[in-house]
């Protein structure tokens, strides 16, 4: 089993487990890895190592590695907190679809019960749910997410 240290055009990283550099080579030609984050499919493998010679470094020539580390964990970290964020959004919120801004007004003037709902919204119907107080906000979450969580 090869692990790989995977990124996406959008720059989130992610670790994918194959049975061999062909296997895959032929899932992404395929289209059948997506970022976990995003949903794009357009990953490409970063280059990495088992183990990395520290011994000849000169504090002060470039980044220091420990910072690179620690910046590399706080893009994950920062990831990690986001997906934990996006699943909790789909447990318990009921995604209503296009018809968003009409349950939301439903629920907000009493006409449905309330409840955490989710759902898509033009930016001309989200500023009117603004203006008549109907607190909203944009949320994104990747396709990926939508389907079976393993």
């Amino acid at each position: 089993m090869k692990v790989l240290d995977l990124e996406c055009c959008q720059s989130h990283v992610f670790e994918g487990w194959f049975a061999s550099e062909e296997d895959f080579q032929s899932q992404r030609e395929r289209s059948l890895i997506e970022c976990p984050v995003c949903g794009t499919a357009s990953v490409s493998k970063k280059l990495s190592a088992p183990r990395l010679n520290l011994a000849g470094f000169a504090p002060g020539s470039a980044a220091a590695p420990q910072e690179t580390v620690a910046v590399a964990g706080a893009e994950q970290a920062l990831q990690a907190a986001w997906m934990t964020l996006a699943r909790r959004v789909l447990a318990s919120t009921d995604d209503v679809g296009e018809r968003f801004a009409e349950e939301a007004r439903k629920i907000h003037y009493g006409e449905s019960k309330e409840r955490g709902i989710r759902g898509q919204a033009s930016p001309a119907q989200t500023e009117s749910l603004l203006e008549e107080g109907i607190a909203v906000m944009q949320f994104p979450l990747p396709e990926a997410l939508k389907g079976r969580l393993q």
